[in-house]
């Protein structure tokens, strides 16, 4: 009952900001909350450099991503608007940055409830190729920071090590780099198979309010005010 209500609650909501957005943006949208996916999603772990840390945002904001996870044991994540150009207004940011607390465990505990297979990006030939990795079930890819790739913890409990294959004399390349050619691995073959990676439609209602929200000027006093008429 409770949910029949919410959702009635959105639908109202999401009608009364309708009128404040042209129908190209509303179009926009459509299309947009079409093409998102849960089903795929990134962790950092402990990024030091805040525009490393924007650009994997804005990376995986590109690729229709809707989730992506900030694990901040050492590391703290600030943002960098230049380098994010409003990609983390339509993302949903989960952060891990619990003092004493080891939160890339925290992390891939949620994740492994969630059903996700967590995927550790490592520069080792022992790992298998990121173009040879078949997703069968959710996937998380994590990534690791600039100067020491990812922790112990990290590496010993994910379910697979994968690797991008490189062919100069440098070991690594450029964060959101390698995010974007995981994703470009990832995406296609998700989206050309018959997995259900989609989003259902309540989380599509929700996220049609948060953006329009976002888009409308004044949302907060349009929506109070039309709450107020409806009472």
């Amino acid at each position: 009952m409770e949910s029949e209500k919410s959702s009635i609650f959105y639908m109202q909501v999401i009608q009364e900001l309708s009128k404040y957005v042209t129908d190209h943006k509303k179009a926009f949208v459509e299309n947009v909350l079409s093409q998102r996916t849960r089903f795929v999603t990134l962790v950092m772990e402990d990024i030091y450099q805040t525009q490393n840390a924007s650009a994997v945002l804005r990376t995986v904001e590109c690729f229709g991503l809707q989730d992506i996870h900030i694990v901040e044991n050492e590391g703290a994540y600030t943002l960098n608007k230049r380098v994010l150009k409003g990609a983390d207004k339509w993302l949903t940011i989960n952060q891990y940055k619990t003092a004493s607390s080891n939160n890339t465990k925290v992390c891939f505990e949620k994740l492994k409830e969630e059903g996700y297979t967590i995927l550790a990006a490592v520069p080792s030939h022992e790992a298998i190729s990121i173009q040879d990795y078949k997703i069968e079930s959710k996937v998380a890819v994590v990534i690791g920071n600039e100067l020491h790739g990812l922790s112990v913890y990290a590496k010993e409990h994910a379910d697979q090590h994968v690797r991008i294959p490189m062919y100069g004399f440098t070991e690594s390349l450029n964060l959101s780099v390698s995010a974007a050619i995981c994703l470009n691995e990832l995406i296609p073959q998700l989206r050309g198979s018959k997995l259900n990676w989609q989003l259902p439609e309540a989380e599509k209602s929700a996220l049609r309010l948060d953006w329009y929200r976002k888009i409308v000027k004044g949302s907060a006093i349009i929506e109070k005010q039309f709450l107020k008429s409806i009472k």
